[in-house]
């Protein structure tokens, strides 16, 4: 666009003051220059190239026109000045780590629950551009639409929306159900104003030093409870395989106690007295009428 002007403006010198050049040569030159510098104006003001992941947006003299130019080639009136438009995704982080977020120090989200404690929040937003919605938003809020919209929202959305759930509730069970509720309150408000919501993660929510004390303490006793409840059961188990077992060896007695006759004893005492005198151990049994034999040793 400068190059266009200043062509022009030779042109136009050339024309006024062109019987008034002392070399006729100078005044054509004057006029050839203004005449390239046209051309080359012209060329390079009607050639615009639109990278991947940005959007064109048109101005003609302050006033912005609604339609796009996406990615690619284009040739266009070589008045218009065209600004280029981010939408790819973009993320912006509020964190209470020194560096880690997009604001130095601690940036991370200070809310209060429903029983009035005071709970820390580190969040990431997820967002891009609509590329329809990027006329309207350099008109209204220009190129820093993240400070303008994006970092109050969320922290606004966030902070009504905590005060619905007490600090343990945000800590542990309620926490999926506070992102999806938050999500869809932030998504809202930035699809009002051209901007698309992708995710919203909540990365850390930290509690008040004695409520961590306490849920840890909690923690402890319920793992020290159900140990014990282990161990009772393990004896339980324990007693009753001892009970089994004595009731079989007390059948077993039973049974053996009403089966067994005078014979049979006999019997299973002479099967002994005959293994004893086939073993290796040579021995000499001599059976006595008595209760009890009399074994001699044969070595």
């Amino acid at each position: 666009m400068f190059i266009l002007i200043l062509g022009i403006i030779l042109i136009i010198v050339f024309r006024v003051y062109q019987n008034s050049f002392p070399n006729p040569k100078v005044a054509q030159g004057v006029q050839i220059t203004g005449i390239v510098f046209i051309l080359v104006g012209i060329s390079t003001s009607s050639i615009k190239q639109i990278n991947p992941g940005e959007v064109g947006i048109k101005v003609l003299f302050g006033n912005v026109k609604q339609d796009i130019l996406n990615s690619g080639l284009h040739f266009i009136n070589p008045l218009l000045e065209v600004k280029k438009m981010d939408i790819k995704t973009q993320n912006y982080t509020m964190s209470g780590i020194h560096d880690e977020g997009e604001t130095q120090g601690d940036d991370a989200i200070r809310v209060l629950s429903s029983d009035g404690l005071e709970v820390i929040i580190d969040l990431t937003v997820l967002y891009r551009v609509i590329p329809s919605e990027a006329p309207n938003i350099l008109q209204k809020l220009g190129f820093d639409y993240t400070n303008k919209i994006v970092r109050p929202i969320t922290r606004t959305k966030i902070r009504d929306n905590a005060v619905y759930y007490d600090a343990i509730s945000l800590y542990s069970k309620k926490r999926d159900e506070f992102q999806i509720r938050i999500f869809e309150s932030i998504e809202k408000d930035f699809k009002k104003r051209g901007l698309l919501l992708e995710q919203l993660l909540v990365r850390n929510i930290t509690l008040p030093p004695s409520v961590k004390a306490s849920i840890e303490s909690k923690i402890n006793a319920e793992q020290d409870a159900q140990k014990m409840q282990f161990v009772l059961q393990k004896e339980k188990q324990e007693a009753e395989r001892k009970r089994v077992e004595a009731q079989g060896i007390s059948d077993y007695q039973r049974i053996i106690s009403t089966s067994l006759t005078p014979n049979q004893i006999k019997y299973e005492m002479i099967k002994a007295y005959k293994e004893m005198a086939t073993s290796k151990n040579s021995k000499m049994i001599i059976m006595g009428d008595g209760n009890s034999p009399l074994i001699l040793d044969a070595k």
